[in-house]
């Protein structure tokens, strides 16, 4: 096991059975190693500093059906609803004062009839904090047209999920008007429309196995994003999924590591789900090479409303009110806040 931390440390890849090996062991003083090492790269290339983004969930509505997630389509149960534009303005304009200088701008998939005014939305953050970046997490669209418009406006990122790379496995968690391969399509249109692109998947989704995930690594490897968002599922109630159990947290910090080792320079949020199912969650990201975090800037009202998955963590230390109490977290494991833009470093 060892042997195999020291190869992916000095080349930046393994053969599938060292992933499927790094995943599976049962080798405590190797996992153990496993983050040290992840650790130590974090640090020696951005340094203990930690970049936050303020994130501000613009909807709950959503065309798509996933069987997975608390706002899709079908659930009739949820209160829907969608900030004004004056609203999400406001949440950026307190972000800013408070010091965040990235927005992340996440909702349900609408159609492309909303396009403009996201576009709209975009334009006027930009020309209002023009030393702020803009991150869009607001799904797949129908053409290449519709991100074009939004990097054109001044988006800087686009976070994208691929959920799972194997099209049988997602087949399994989406309705069959979804297509793993549209997905991958609308990755590659990010790339090649020069957005820091981020992709990632949920860890320990119903009928996932450790062949799933090496399939994603391999995937990852490919794609060469400079965001990569992980978390373990957690199921939601109101979901054809909602009886199956929550995912791994050990499993996740792992792929935080084999990932931090894969790409020093990647920006990799230490997510609100870990921190969800275990009260240490986003700390122990941090420990195993995460170097983002996103407190949530979003409305307080509208909070318990965007519940993608059950009991989604959003106050204290999580939310952007709760800064202060961020930084003390931070500072237990000797770590600070970075006001910071973090944008990617350039890959080696």
């Amino acid at each position: 096991m060892h042997n195999l931390i020291d190869q992916l440390q000095a080349h930046g890849h393994l053969s599938a059975d060292g992933y499927r090996q790094l995943l599976t062991t049962g080798d405590a003083s190797a996992v153990a190693l496993l983050h040290e090492r992840a650790r130590a790269v974090s640090q020696a290339t951005w340094g203990r500093g930690i970049f936050v983004r303020g994130l501000i969930e613009l909807s709950n509505v959503c065309r798509n059906d996933c069987y997975y997630c608390g706002i899709r389509r079908s659930n009739h149960d949820v209160a829907r609803y969608t900030l004004s534009a004056d609203e999400v303005l406001q949440c950026c304009h307190q972000g800013e004062a408070a010091g965040f200088r990235t927005f992340v701008l996440q909702g349900g998939e609408w159609d492309e009839s909303r396009d403009q005014w996201i576009a709209d939305l975009v334009t006027a953050i930009r020309q209002r904090w023009p030393h702020c970046a803009i991150t869009l997490s607001l799904g797949e669209r129908r053409t290449r047209d519709s991100y074009a418009l939004w990097r054109e406006c001044g988006a800087n990122r686009y976070l994208l999920r691929h959920e799972t790379h194997n099209a049988s496995h997602y087949a399994t968690l989406h309705p069959a008007d979804m297509s793993r391969d549209h997905r991958l399509q609308c990755l590659a249109w990010l790339k090649e429309l020069g957005y820091q692109t981020g992709t990632g998947m949920m860890i320990g989704s119903p009928g996932q196995t450790v062949d799933h995930l090496v399939e994603d690594i391999e995937y990852i490897a490919e794609v060469r994003p400079e965001m990569i968002g992980l978390g373990p599922f957690i199921p939601h109630p109101d979901t054809p999924l909602g009886h199956h159990r929550a995912g791994s947290v050990d499993l996740t910090l792992r792929l935080y590591s084999i990932f931090r080792l894969m790409f020093p320079q990647a920006l990799i949020p230490s997510t609100t789900a870990l921190a969800t199912l275990t009260p240490s969650g986003r700390l122990d990201g941090i420990l195993a090479g995460a170097n983002v975090v996103m407190p949530n800037l979003s409305p307080t009202q509208r909070r318990e409303q965007y519940a993608i998955y059950a009991g989604k963590a959003s106050s204290g230390a999580e939310a952007a009110e709760g800064i202060a109490a961020l930084e003390r977290q931070l500072a237990t494991i000797g770590y600070h806040i970075d006001w910071g833009r973090g944008d990617h470093k350039q890959f080696r």
